[in-house]
């Protein structure tokens, strides 16, 4: 297709173009990556757990028992006793009474967010007769992750974008939206800016407003709260007003989704989610593997000390260094940087000392808005963050233009056009 090939060479001349780099082991954090031993500041195993013994003899124990894959529908044959624990465990965790598994996070979003406001239209297939039409328009931040906005746009129903954690703006289009089924959707965390979302101040809106909250919650899991129950552990905010959302492949280390929630709304939507009922789920080791990651976040709690540690330490090092960091608040911590070659620029001289920082530019973020995006560790060493602070420091005595590197706020173009990358 001539249109691709013109597209593509275009696009590896501009500024925001991404070259993906290749690893040959898993950041632990340290990796290799093209021959040379780097350290990742990137990777999403906020705990380590991906490569841990303990972890990795729970997946072989899954392997020697079922094989690579239950390679059928959970709807048909292929719901093994092992989902349905692993289920219970994440209701327990996440203070509710059921749970769903699904083979992936974004296709947790795209599968539930596109069935809940249709589950009335595929119920009358069985015959359903409802006693009176429901109509709903979900309300999304408007940075909330790529799966969440593409997951309400296959729903087909009317969506309203609020600013970005503003409950007053909020507050304005929940009032002005009159006898319809209101749902609000958030990230728990958000993926390029670290911030958290006021979920009790949500779940007061939705009190006052009769609706309902979605919160995805990929990068709280596990990393908020005591036990690691996430975003609503963190604010001890429950409401039966909740809908949960959470992955496995962060710091449990393994792979899928789940959504936490009320008995009714999961068991209705084992039947009306085609991501659920129409593909095959994650394999059988990797939910052993997620249901030793949730004992060992409770029964190992020095892995998220570490994890926090890490991160304190990190942000009262570099904060004295005068660049813009966009969010204090999570293990998730970008420094704004705005030109898109400057980020690309530092991101390469701090890989020529072995350190890894993604560089996040548009379409993850606006155009002029990229950032490096630091994600802390549990496993990152202080010799380790001493190096990286110590590089990041003598680039802000030396850069041609240290305005560019420091105190710009980050104000995103457009956030329908950006796509947030985990």
């Amino acid at each position: 297709m001539e249109e691709f090939r013109e597209i593509d060479t275009w696009l590896k001349s501009q500024p925001a173009h991404h070259e993906i780099p290749s690893a040959s082991t898993l950041p632990d954090p340290t990796f290799i990556s093209e021959g040379r031993q780097c350290v990742s500041f990137s990777t999403n195993n906020y705990l380590g757990l991906a490569t841990s013994q303990r972890l990795i003899g729970k997946a072989r124990e899954g392997l020697e028992r079922f094989g690579v894959g239950n390679c059928e529908s959970r709807l048909l044959g292929g719901d093994l006793d092992i989902y349905r624990d692993l289920e219970a465990k994440l209701a327990t965790l996440k203070h509710k009474e059921s749970a769903l598994l699904f083979a992936t996070g974004y296709l947790t979003n795209l599968g539930v967010l596109s069935a809940l406001v249709k589950t009335s239209q595929l119920a009358r297939l069985y015959g359903f007769k409802p006693l009176r039409r429901y109509r709903y328009t979900y309300f999304s931040d408007e940075y909330n992750h790529i799966s969440i906005r593409e997951g309400l746009r296959m729903s087909g129903t009317d969506k309203v974008s609020y600013r970005h954690l503003d409950l007053d703006h909020l507050e304005s289009k929940l009032k002005a939206c009159v006898d319809r089924e209101k749902i609000i959707v958030s990230d728990g965390v958000f993926s390029q800016d670290g911030d958290i979302a006021p979920l009790p101040g949500l779940l007061d809106l939705a009190e006052l407003y009769d609706a309902t909250v979605y919160i995805d919650d990929a990068h709280g899991t596990g990393v908020l709260g005591e036990h690691g129950g996430g975003t609503s552990e963190y604010f001890d905010a429950y409401s039966p007003r909740l809908i949960q959302m959470g992955t496995l492949s962060k710091a449990y280390g393994a792979i899928g989704g789940f959504i936490a929630t009320e008995s009714h709304i999961s068991e209705i939507l084992r039947l009306t989610s085609s991501a659920y009922g129409f593909t095959s789920t994650l394999p059988p080791d990797q939910a052993f593997a997620v249901s030793e990651a949730i004992d060992m976040s409770l029964d190992e709690p020095e892995r998220r000390k570490r994890l926090w540690d890490n991160q304190r330490y990190f942000v009262s090092r570099v904060e004295k260094l005068g660049y813009h960091i966009v969010s204090k608040a999570t293990p998730i911590v970008p420094i704004f940087i705005g030109d898109e070659r400057e980020c690309d620029r530092i991101a390469a001289l701090l890989k020529d000392e072995g350190i890894h920082v993604d560089a996040v530019k548009f379409p993850a973020v606006g155009l002029k808005q990229s950032r490096l995006r630091f994600i802390m560790n549990a496993n990152h060493t202080r010799a380790q963050i001493d190096k990286l602070v110590g590089i990041l420091e003598s680039l802000a005595k030396t850069f041609a233009n240290p305005v560019e590197l420091r105190s710009k706020k980050s104000h995103r173009v457009d956030a329908a056009l950006t796509v947030d990358i985990e």
